[in-house]
């Protein structure tokens, strides 16, 4: 049975638990076209002791992409020539998260932070390919 694409999903992080949830939004013009496409990665700390959410947000641009599906898979986003993530992926979710911790983001912050993920997207990425990596190399 396929997963909800609306139900948050959950993340545990050095006994933290967050539950993340991906949204692709855009602004509608006057004639119906969209334009301005985005990609919202939220991440929602649930222990007692945490406060607001994060949220990395990655706009369309020139050299990078910000599908809304087909041909690519609609959490796809990356640069045109360089990295790039599939954020329905809970390793790609967690290396943006690491990502965000390494640069000051703690969840203890009791009010919500926006971080452009572009600014995250290539050390999230290099991290997930020394993950994939074969043993050894």
């Amino acid at each position: 049975m396929p997963r909800r694409s609306r139900k948050p999903r959950q993340l545990v992080v050095d006994g933290c638990t967050y539950l993340w949830t991906l949204r692709h939004s855009h602004r509608v013009l006057a004639d119906g076209r969209s334009q301005g496409c985005r990609q919202t990665l939220t991440l929602y700390p649930q222990s007692a002791d945490t406060g607001g959410s994060l949220h990395i947000v990655f706009v369309e641009g020139p050299g990078r992409y910000v599908p809304g599906g087909f041909p690519s898979g609609s959490g796809d986003v990356g640069y045109v020539q360089g990295g790039s993530l599939n954020l329905h992926e809970p390793g790609a979710v967690r290396a943006l998260l690491d990502e965000a911790s390494a640069r000051g983001w703690e969840p203890g912050e009791w009010r919500a932070v926006e971080i452009d993920g572009w600014s995250l997207l290539e050390a999230a990425a290099a991290a997930r390919a020394g993950d994939a990596s074969p043993a050894g190399s």
